[in-house]
């Protein structure tokens, strides 16, 4: 008898708590990633940089919980990687944070790739010249020397888009590659022109005193820049996970725009060793990048032909039948 009752008693304590837990539910509690109670899908995106106050919307969007209140536990995968949209193909990210030059090279080499948010509104590179430098129209760039880090990544994009609009080439010019050393050989004046990161090269130049001018690619030559992109089976398969994280980072996006100050102190945690100065000056020069128009997130159709065209025309890709099949703007309304 002992034993049963026992039992009994154990069954209904159990009972108990299962209909308490189910109270707390019903009242909203437990809805939280907090308390363990909820289940959230992880989901990885590769960044392509190193930690930098650049990607201050997403993690913005982790900070106040905007992800987990989406039913995502976000993870940031940080650091270069040679094939950001590959990586996707590889299993290591889910979305990646790339370019629309990058994302149409991958869709030419098989590569399912969508973006499915434009962040940066604007091309953010630009030619970089010495404020009295004869350099005065794209025009003059002829028989100057230009470096750039190398023969790849947007800053090299940006050039040959600057040099089509103008008629020229590679061969009209003394390409030189220097590396990440843009602001040490304009300061040295071991090359005429560098191209650089409107955010970034412009403003290192100025706070140590060197006067520069800036030739903005997107003046010349609209471009998609980078955005969120995913593959195709994920946006397929996960539709709702996608329109999630898209909302969630564009919501992020909205705050950063509207609190700048408080978007710094969040990404501190984020950003190992930020430099506070830099980090505002670099903020406030990207807003207007993010913003763009004014609709956030959108993938500009004409922008895209354009850049489809502009990369078809120098080889870099074939021509390009449909290239609205490489995005999509049903996630950011």
């Amino acid at each position: 008898m002992r034993k049963i009752t026992h039992f009994v008693f154990v069954s209904c304590l159990l009972v108990f708590f299962l209909l308490l837990g189910a109270c707390g539910q019903s009242a909203g509690q437990g809805s939280s990633a907090s308390n363990g109670e909820k289940t959230l899908t992880d989901v990885t995106i590769g960044l392509g940089y190193i930690p930098d106050i650049q990607f201050a919307p997403f993690y913005v969007a982790q900070a106040k919980g905007y992800y987990s209140q989406a039913g995502l536990n976000v993870t940031f995968n940080h650091g270069i990687v040679t094939d950001l949209v590959g990586s996707m193909v590889a299993g290591r990210n889910t979305f990646v944070f790339a370019s629309g030059d990058e994302e149409l090279t991958a869709r030419s080499k098989g590569v399912p790739a969508v973006n499915v948010a434009t962040i940066f509104q604007r091309y953010p590179v630009c030619l970089i010249v010495p404020a009295d430098s004869p350099i005065r129209t794209l025009a003059d760039l002829k028989g100057h020397s230009v470096g750039v880090p190398g023969p790849y990544g947007a800053t090299y994009v940006g050039l040959l888009a600057l040099l089509y609009h103008e008629h020229l080439s590679v061969n009209d010019i003394h390409l030189q590659s220097i590396g990440f050393t843009q602001v040490a050989a304009l300061l040295g004046h071991k090359v005429d022109a560098v191209m650089g990161y409107s955010n970034n090269e412009p403003l290192q130049l100025r706070r140590q005193g060197f006067p520069v001018r800036t030739f903005e690619v997107s003046d010349y030559q609209p471009l998609v820049s980078n955005g969120i992109v995913t593959l195709q089976t994920t946006l397929r398969q996960q539709p709702q996970m996608v329109r999630a994280f898209v909302q969630a980072t564009l919501r992020g996006l909205r705050e950063v725009i509207a609190n700048p100050e408080e978007a710094l102190q969040l990404s501190k945690s984020y950003v190992p060793g930020m430099d506070l100065a830099r980090a505002r000056d670099v903020l406030q020069a990207t807003i207007p990048i993010w913003r763009g128009t004014g609709h956030l997130g959108y993938n500009d159709p004409a922008t895209w032909q354009d850049t489809a065209t502009f990369m078809a025309a120098l080889k870099l890709i074939p021509a390009v039948p449909d290239v609205s099949a490489a995005y999509s703007n049903q996630f950011v309304a």
